[in-house]
C-alpha cells in the first residue's frame, strides 16, 4: 500500500513513465522527443562522502535525438535547501552518466508550483555560471479530468489528473470518471492506481467515496461479467459486460453522492436514477449530483 502522497506522486511515472514524456508535450508544451525505450535507475546519489542524497525517481530515455535522464522529484511545499540539492543533483548525474538530466518537479500545490518553477541562478548577477530552470507540473497546468470518455482515452494522465487535484473541493468531480475508466485496465493495474489516487486525496469526504468506488472496482474484476470479458475476449462481449456493470455502478454512485453531501434522497428520486440504464443519463445525473441543492434537482431539465 502506497503510505503518502509523496510517494505516489513521482511513483507513478514508474508506473507509467512514458506520461512523463506526453506530459511534456501536451502539459508543459515541451518539445521532448519521442521515447524509444525507458530504464529506471538507482535514485541514490550518495558520493564516497558519507552525504546522503537521493532524488525520487530517475530514469534513462533513450530518443532518436540520444539518451536523457529524467530526474523526478515530489514537493509538498516550498524548502529552499532544495534550490541549492537540485543543481547539484543534475551537474552530478551529468558527470556520472554523460548524457543530459531534466529535473521535473511534480506537485498538489499551486503556490509551490510557482516557487519551483523560479530559475535557480548560480554565479555574477546578469552572469550566470549556472541555471536550473525545472520542468513543474501541477494543479495550474495538469487538466481536470471530469469526463468517463477523456478519462478512458488516457488512464495514467486521468490518475495524475486525480492526483495533482486531490486536494481541492473539486476532487470528488473526477473520482468517478476515473473510476469507470479503471475498468479499461487490468486489475493489477487498476489495484495500483487506485492506491495511488487514495494516499493524494486531502479531503476525507472525497476519500470515503474513491474507497467506495474501488471497492465496486474490486468487485467488477471478480464478478462473471469481468469473467466473462476476460473468457471471450469479443468487442461485443467487452462493450456489453463494461456497459452492464458501469450502468449499475453510476447509478449507486450518483446516490452516494447525495447522501455524502447529506440531501435527503426520497424514494421516487432513487427508484428512477436505479431504473435508469442510459449511460449518458446517468453521468449527467451524477454531475448534478455534486452541486444539486435537493436531489430532485437531478431530473430539472427532464422537468420531472
Amino acid at each position: 500500500m502506497v503510505s503518502s502522497s509523496h510517494e505516489a506522486l513521482h511513483w507513478v511515472f514508474q508506473k507509467d513513465p512514458a506520461l512523463l514524456t506526453r506530459a511534456f508535450q501536451s502539459v508543459l508544451h515541451v518539445p521532448f522527443p519521442e521515447p524509444r525505450d525507458f530504464a529506471v535507475l538507482n535514485a541514490d546519489l550518495t558520493e564516497i562522502e558519507p552525504v546522503e542524497r537521493r532524488v525520487d525517481t530517475l530514469m534513462r530515455v533513450e530518443t532518436d535525438e540520444g539518451p536523457y535522464l529524467l530526474v523526478v522529484e515530489a514537493q509538498g511545499k516550498k524548502d529552499e535547501k532544495k534550490r541549492g540539492s537540485w543543481p547539484y543533483y543534475l551537474s552530478y548525474l551529468y558527470e556520472k552518466y554523460r548524457c543530459e538530466p531534466v529535473l521535473v518537479v511534480i506537485t498538489q500545490n499551486s503556490a509551490t508550483a510557482r516557487w519551483a518553477a523560479q530559475p535557480i541562478r548560480r554565479g555574477l548577477p546578469g552572469w550566470d555560471s549556472m541555471t536550473v530552470r525545472p520542468l513543474v507540473i501541477g494543479p495550474d497546468n495538469v487538466p481536470l479530468i471530469a469526463g468517463e470518455r477523456e478519462a478512458e482515452r488516457d488512464v495514467p494522465l486521468a490518475v495524475l489528473s486525480a492526483m495533482t487535484h486531490g486536494r481541492g473541493a473539486r476532487a470528488a468531480a473526477i473520482l468517478e470518471p476515473l473510476a469507470f475508466a479503471l475498468r479499461t485496465v487490468d486489475g493489477e493495474s487498476a489495484a495500483v492506481f487506485g492506491q495511488l489516487v487514495e494516499s493524494c486525496l486531502g479531503d476525507p469526504g472525497a476519500k470515503e467515496i474513491w474507497r467506495d468506488l474501488m471497492s465496486e472496482i474490486r468487485y467488477f474484476f471478480n464478478s462473471p461479467v469481468a469473467e466473462k470479458v476476460r473468457e471471450e475476449g469479443r468487442v461485443e462481449g467487452r462493450e456489453e459486460g463494461r456497459e452492464e456493470g458501469m450502468v449499475e455502478d453510476r447509478a449507486g454512485m450518483t446516490l452516494r453522492i447525495l447522501e455524502w453531501r447529506a440531501i435527503p434522497v426520497p424514494d421516487a428520486v432513487r427508484e428512477k436514477v436505479l431504473a435508469c440504464s442510459d449511460l449518458d443519463q446517468l453521468e449527467d445525473w451524477a454531475q448534478r449530483a455534486l452541486t444539486a441543492e435537493r436531489a430532485e434537482d437531478l431530473f430539472a431539465v427532464d422537468g420531472a
